[in-house]
Order: C-alpha cells, then sequence, then structure tokens
C-alpha cells in the first residue's frame, strides 16, 4: 500500500513538472473542418530562442498524447533524447474515416487521402512556421492509426524520418511495401511492437514483418522490434513508447558505463577522434547541434588517462575550453598534457589559469591550486 501511494506521489509531481499542454483548434481546408491539437512546448521553449526542437506527431493524440508527451518529458530531462515539440492530432470520432484507404490498390482515398494531405499539406508547415522546429521528425500511430503513418514513407523525400507503429493493423500489401522501402532507404527509424496477448491477426503479421526484415541489410535503416511478454493490444502502448524512443535515441544518450569499459578502454584509435565523431553523427542523424557534455569529456578524459594516451590531453583541452570556456575542465586537461610530457612551467600556467574559473564534476579550485603548489614544490619554484 506504501509503494503505490509513493507511486501515486511520484506520478503527480511528473507530471506537474513538464509544460501544461497547449490546445488548439486548428482550421484545416483540406478537411474542410477544424482539428483539435495537443501541444506540448520544451520546459525552457521560451528561454532558449535560438533553439531549435525535433517535432513528436501523435495520431490518437486523444489517448497516445499523455504518454508520449510524459515519456518526452522525462527522458530529455535526464538528457537521453533531445527535448522535443509533441503534438497530438485529436480522432476520436474521426479515426476511421482519417484513415480510409481504398481495397484495390490499399492506398489511401476518400478522406484518408484528404487527412494524408492536411498532415502533409497544412499540419506541419504550420507548425514549422509557428514553433522553432529542427529537421528530425517523429510520427506515432496505433493500430488502426499505425497502419497509416506508413504511407508517408511511400514519398520520395519522406516529411518523417521515424517511425513508431505500435501494433499495427496491416494492410493486405503493407509489409512487403514497407520492407522493399525499407531495404533501400536512408536514415530512417521503424519502431513496431506487439505481444503475447495482441489481437491474433495483428500479432502474425507484426511477427511476419519482423522475420522478413531480419533478411534487409541496410545500415542506413534503423529497424526495431518488441514482442512484449503478457501484454495486450493496449498495455503494449505504455512499455512501447519508451522502449521506441530509447532506440531511436540510442546515439544521443551520454556516455554509459558500459560504453567505457567495452568500447573506449580498449580502443585502438584515437579516443580524441571517438568523441568527436560521436557528436558530428549525432548531428548528422538528428540535425542537431549540441554542446559536448561534461559528462561526456570525463569519460573520455578517464580512458585517455587509463591508457596513457596523454598526446590526445591537449586537442581534448582545446575542445573542453572552446566548448565550456567558463569552467576549469580545458585547462585542466592542458595542465595534464604539459605535465606528462615534460613541460612543467606551461603545466603550472595552465593550472593557474585554471583555477580562476568554475569548478566542474571532480574539479575544485582546491585541487587546482594543490597541482600548482605539487609542480613548485617538485622544482623548488
Amino acid at each position: 500500500m506504501k509503494k503505490s501511494i509513493t507511486l501515486i506521489i511520484a506520478c503527480i509531481f511528473v507530471f506537474s513538472g513538464y509544460s501544461q499542454a497547449i490546445y488548439e483548434s486548428f482550421r484545416s481546408i483540406k478537411l474542410d473542418q477544424s482539428r483539435e491539437l495537443k501541444i506540448q512546448l520544451p520546459r525552457n521553449y521560451k528561454k532558449n530562442v535560438d533553439k531549435t526542437y525535433p517535432l513528436i506527431l501523435v495520431l490518437d493524440g486523444d489517448y497516445l498524447f499523455e504518454p508520449v508527451a510524459g515519456n518526452v518529458d522525462y527522458f530529455s530531462y535526464w538528457e537521453d533524447m533531445p527535448e522535443s515539440i509533441v503534438v497530438g492530432v485529436n480522432q476520436r470520432k474521426t479515426r476511421e474515416d482519417d484513415c480510409r484507404y481504398d481495397l484495390a490498390e490499399y492506398l489511401p482515398n476518400q478522406k484518408g487521402a484528404q487527412f494524408f494531405e492536411f498532415i502533409g499539406q497544412e499540419l506541419i508547415p504550420h507548425l514549422d512556421q509557428t514553433y522553432r522546429t529542427a529537421q528530425l521528425k517523429i510520427i506515432i500511430g496505433h493500430d488502426y492509426t499505425a497502419n497509416y503513418i506508413n504511407y508517408f514513407l511511400f514519398k520520395d523525400n519522406p516529411i518523417f524520418q521515424a517511425y513508431i507503429c505500435l501494433s499495427p493493423e496491416f494492410a493486405p500489401p503493407m509489409v512487403d511495401r514497407i520492407t522493399n522501402i525499407l531495404s533501400s532507404s536512408s536514415d530512417i527509424w521503424y519502431y513496431t511492437a506487439t505481444a503475447t496477448n495482441d489481437a491474433e491477426i495483428i500479432k502474425k503479421s507484426v511477427r511476419d514483418f519482423n522475420d522478413q526484415m531480419s533478411g534487409v541489410e541496410n545500415p542506413d535503416t534503423h529497424f526495431f522490434f518488441d514482442d512484449f511478454d503478457e501484454s495486450s493490444h493496449y498495455t503494449l502502448v505504455g512499455r512501447g513508447i519508451p522502449r521506441a524512443l530509447e532506440a531511436i535515441f540510442e546515439m544521443y544518450r551520454p556516455i554509459s558505463k558500459k560504453t567505457y569499459k567495452e568500447v573506449l578502454l580498449p580502443l585502438e584509435t584515437s579516443t580524441y577522434d571517438y568523441l568527436v565523431d560521436m557528436y558530428k553523427t549525432t548531428e548528422n542523424l538528428y540535425g542537431i547541434k549540441r554542446q559536448i557534455r561534461i559528462n561526456d569529456f570525463v569519460a573520455v578524459s578517464t580512458a585517455i588517462e587509463k591508457n596513457q594516451k596523454w598526446e590526445e590531453l591537449e586537442p581534448l583541452g582545446k575542445l573542453a575550453n572552446k566548448e565550456h570556456p567558463e569552467k576549469m575542465l580545458g585547462y585542466y586537461y592542458l595542465g595534464m598534457f604539459y605535465e606528462q610530457t615534460g613541460e612543467p612551467k606551461k603545466a603550472m600556467r595552465a593550472y593557474e589559469n585554471g583555477f580562476q574559473l568554475e569548478e566542474v564534476a571532480f574539479l575544485t579550485k582546491d585541487y587546482m591550486l594543490d597541482k600548482v603548489n605539487k609542480i613548485k614544490e617538485d622544482f623548488g619554484w
């Protein structure tokens, strides 16, 4: 009972902490009607006036928006994904018409074709013009809408780069079509999930889809699949959303202890280059340029020290000074470099320069002063 109460209180604090949803009525010419939107902006959206954010479009916004928005806020708070703009499209009374396709070509028709044009030609341009959206755009759907979002893959230059299909109710030829597209696509993330207690026809088609994709060898497509044990068609949603976000933003997360032990320590090539390439890769993948984390500097520098690659501390120190000029981190690395390469006077000056800046991580003013005094003592200065 105490655990349940604690969990409820924790959820209240979590959901009261993130940005409150904005409710907007958007008039569509394509649909000849207004559509209700739910919009969650990042916590510091108003303060960070020069920053752009990935856009996550949630179909079935009536019930999918809140779990997606909550997970996005939580993951971005811990820097496991970038802060993002989440937009839900309410479809409680229209989802069947919105997702309608013909039974000959199995492509959107009637209201389904209009809804497709509404999203691509009206809604996305409106959101791009109204909010500071980045290049990366993600779309999410469940069962009927999870099938529908795949039609955006059929375009030559898809407006969405990532697709989260939760228990999709695939149209008959959809699995073959998606497999063909993903076998030759570039920089597409695709997540899908089913569960042991999912609807039988959905479970079979999603599992068959995964079997087909297992034979696809395309390094530019990032495909992820989950088959949750003891979940249903509805409860798998709560498990699939965080799993999908983890998968899509795997390259965005800070260097973990596992990566440090299994990648950085045994790395035979440059550890410094690994850090630079990691951030270049995430910028290319997600279209987001970001400041290098203190955590990642510390992980890389620790590996450099363990492996005694002292020459790499000089470029690392210069990079740290560029990324965090107000902190003493860069001068510490430069001091270590000069100390280990036989230039104590330069090392002492670097530590003295660092002493004047902000403390960070394990570095304090006392620690930097100790480094200076130790050099003076060793050389009798």
